[in-house]
């Protein structure tokens, strides 16, 4: 290998180069707070209603389940592979390969969602506010986040987190600030009751309501791990990882409590089940009838979290593949670095690549809201189906560790329960109508399914292939190189065969 694409302590990503707060951010964005709360938890009103804070809390508990996992395992197995490591150590590098291929796949395709939805977010509201501008006039808007994300990445992590770590104080502190202001206008409207079910809408009565609600709002979690890629440039990775993933799955999930309540109080648990992600019933309705131009800080701060999550899933996705070109089960472009940067500037351009083709291809060729559904389903599916392998990871990781390091609570029964709490979750992003409340999906969001199987499918035969001619390759899939720099044993270790060391 030369210089640049070794994953050595010298020539690897740059080392200690940011904390725990540009860390911690880079989960925080990648879950998009606002974007979150005014579009995808607004998706479950519709069956929880008035309880939908209580829904929110419930999949803030199932989410905590598999953020123990992820944290146990990030701080064991501090490695830019993150989830592809964590399967290759915990169940067998086969498995690894493939959960690397998938999330891969899909954490380039957030980039181009986000900046579809940047592009008819923008393009929607200035016609709205100026008729003469074209509602249509979409494409400029993405193009200038793709631009914005390019520069951020190819200047490094830390330019790249620390744009992050702004952009997610802002859009935190925005909708912090409007929560407060509707719970003081709420006055004696303010109710302990939306946490029961007496408020769920009138179709799905009960606790079948709150489940409901529960598995859309439990989306809006998905990016908690977004951490764990950074671990190779990262002060005191193994406590760092642990306290960024826990910290923000459990601190956005407290804001989305926080925020719903307080739109659910102010709004009227009653009526909530028609509330939405636009019109006079939304987060931005609500704001442009009753706080005046507060509405336009409402407006910045969902704008600024569709380019903050496109930049933290900018840095996973070129991070995991710098993991598997660095160990050439992927082209070895892939783990070119920067000479001053260190930044993975091949994977930089080829993301930007597929940024700007997916937005432009798919948003011409249906429409930008029709693309982003479609984008939406094919990545949830694959990033829930991670989710479970990583449960499953953790319990196989500390099982082969021995009973020295299993805690039975922490490492099987949290794992067994974050698998309980995502396959209803990935059902219904599949659109599989195995419960009353999820919808068949129609095309061409239906179409998700298959571009999910044919690019597995494809993952299958690369490693058929790979097993057959480099089988030391799929095994280094198992490396934690950063163990390494302190203990060459490891990569001993892992070349004899033994990569659960």
């Amino acid at each position: 290998m030369t210089e640049g694409t070794t994953g050595g302590a010298t020539a690897g990503l740059r080392r200690d180069a940011i904390g725990l707060r540009e860390v911690l951010f880079q989960s925080v964005t990648a879950m998009a707070p606002a974007a979150a709360v005014a579009a995808s938890i607004p998706s479950g009103a519709a069956f929880a209603g008035g309880s939908l804070p209580l829904a929110v809390l419930i999949a803030l508990v199932a989410c905590l389940f598999t953020a123990s996992c992820v944290a146990e395992l990030a701080r064991e197995l501090p490695a830019a592979g993150s989830v592809a490591t964590y399967a290759a150590r915990g169940l067998h590098p086969a498995v690894g390969f493939l959960v690397g291929w998938g999330y891969m796949f899909v954490e380039a395709l957030v980039p181009p969602l986000l900046l579809l939805q940047l592009g008819f977010t923008v393009a929607g509201t200035l016609h709205e506010e100026w008729a003469s501008w074209p509602a249509d006039l979409w494409w400029p808007w993405s193009l200038a986040g793709a631009a914005v994300i390019a520069v951020t990445g190819y200047l490094g992590v830390r330019a790249s987190a620390r744009f992050g770590t702004v952009l997610g104080v802002f859009e935190v502190s925005v909708l912090l600030v409007f929560a407060g202001w509707l719970i003081v206008k709420a006055g004696s409207h303010n109710t302990l009751s939306v946490f029961g079910t007496s408020h769920t809408a009138k179709e799905y009565g009960g606790f079948s309501g709150v489940f409901a609600g529960s598995v859309y709002t439990v989306l809006a979690f998905a990016g908690f791990e977004a951490a764990a890629p950074l671990a190779e440039e990262t002060r005191d990775p193994r406590r760092t990882m642990h306290r960024a993933v826990l910290g923000a799955a459990l601190g956005i999930g407290l804001f989305y409590v926080v925020t719903t309540y307080s739109m659910t109080v102010y709004f009227g648990p009653d009526r909530l089940a028609g509330f939405g992600a636009a019109g006079d019933a939304s987060w931005e309705g609500v704001a442009r009838a009753s706080f005046g131009l507060f509405w336009v800080l409402v407006f910045l701060a969902v704008v600024n979290s569709t380019i903050a999550n496109a930049n933290a899933c900018a840095n996973v996705s070129t991070r995991t593949a710098f993991a598997l070109a660095r160990i050439r089960v992927m082209p070895r472009v892939l783990a070119t670095l920067h000479p001053r940067y260190r930044s993975p500037v091949a994977g930089v351009a080829v993301q930007t690549a597929v940024a700007v083709g997916a937005v432009l291809g798919l948003g011409f060729g249906y429409d930008p809201v029709t693309a982003f559904l479609l984008l939406a389903t094919v990545i949830v599916t694959v990033v829930i189906g991670v989710y479970i392998v990583v449960n499953l990871a953790c319990a196989g990781y500390f099982l082969r560790r021995g009973r020295a390091s299993l805690r039975p609570v922490r490492h099987l029964l949290l794992p067994l329960l974050g698998i309980v709490a995502f396959v209803p979750a990935l059902l219904t992003a599949a659109g599989l109508p195995v419960f009353d409340f999820v919808t068949e999906l129609t095309a061409p969001v239906s179409y998700a399914g298959p571009v999910v199987g044919v690019w597995m499918a494809a993952g299958v035969i690369v490693l058929v292939v790979l097993i057959r001619r480099h089988p030391e390759r799929v095994a280094e899939t198992a490396r934690v190189h950063l163990e390494e720099a302190d203990d060459p044993t490891h990569a001993v270790d892992l070349r004899n065969g033994d990569p659960t060391r």
